[in-house]
């Protein structure tokens, strides 16, 4: 008997985890609601727009007369000195960032069935942040991916001299994928969806998403030039997932001018209490 009511008990919590995962799938494919997403579309045009003009303009004038000169004046590959940066650059690692992501989005899943009510809300809501913070790293390390490919530039020093305009496009070869860096476009795209949710994280997240780009470059990894190409395709990834989620009504809201800006989210001690709750025995 005891053991009946313990299966019972486990099948009711296993239908209540995909429930769960279930309508968040549904919400964040079902067609947008917000009667304002037109012009949260055309100001999201503008400002791709505008950021794709300046950093063209950036990347070429870093690479006519930055590039080369930079990279020469970094230490060799190898420098036994530099082994804490290459610990600190992993952090910009997409396949890290986004499987921690993954991981807290499976904590998140696996609380939600003990949680009812007010409580409940609190922690769906907070999952509904961190779903936006994980789909925008993904989705721009995904657009990255693609334009690596696609450019086909050669990272520092491939083929034996300091060359800002080596390409075989669509090579398909890791030493031809230097634009745009990969840790620059994971680490901006974080820095940004973290910023979008929780607005005092900017000086932070800011800071981290700089340092990676300078870890890149002084570790060869990257031109400069690189990593600010990577560092606005994390932006615009990131900004296309937030008009995605503010379309249906998930976490964000659009002004009159089509200003995207967080819904009030829960705080600090709600989450804290909420998790004792879910823990509790």
């Amino acid at each position: 008997m005891a053991a009946g009511i313990s299966g019972g008990h486990s099948q009711g919590y296993m239908a209540g985890i995909g429930s769960v995962a279930w309508q968040s799938l549904a919400r964040l494919v079902r067609s947008p609601s917000h009667s304002r997403r037109a012009e949260a579309r055309r100001a999201l045009a503008r400002r791709w727009l505008g950021l794709s003009v300046l950093t063209a303009l950036a990347i070429g004038l870093l690479m006519f007369a930055v590039d080369v000169a930079a990279i020469k004046l970094m230490p060799p590959r190898g420098t036994a000195s530099l082994w804490p940066l290459r610990i600190f650059t992993d952090f910009g690692k997409s396949t890290y960032v986004l499987w921690a992501l993954a991981g807290l989005l499976l904590v998140i899943l696996l609380l939600m069935p003990r949680l009812t009510g007010l409580s409940r809300q609190v922690w769906i809501a907070f999952g509904v942040r961190v779903q936006y913070i994980f789909l925008s790293v993904a989705v721009a390390v995904i657009g990255s991916e693609f334009l690596k490919y696609i450019i086909g530039r050669s990272r520092p020093f491939v083929g034996g001299e300091a060359n800002a305009f080596n390409f075989q496009h669509f090579a398909g070869n890791p030493a031809f994928e230097s634009l745009p860096s990969g840790h620059a476009t994971t680490a901006f795209a974080l820095a940004f969806a973290v910023s979008a949710v929780w607005r005092k994280a900017t000086p932070v997240m800011l800071l981290y998403a700089v340092l990676i780009c300078v870890s890149r470059v002084i570790l060869l990894a990257h031109h400069p030039s690189d990593v600010v190409g990577g560092a606005i395709t994390g932006v615009i990834g990131a900004m296309f997932v937030r008009y995605w989620f503010a379309a249906r009504r998930l976490g964000f809201s659009i002004g009159r001018d089509g200003t995207i800006a967080p819904l009030a989210g829960p705080s600090g001690a709600s989450l804290k209490r909420v998790a004792r709750e879910a823990l509790a025995p």
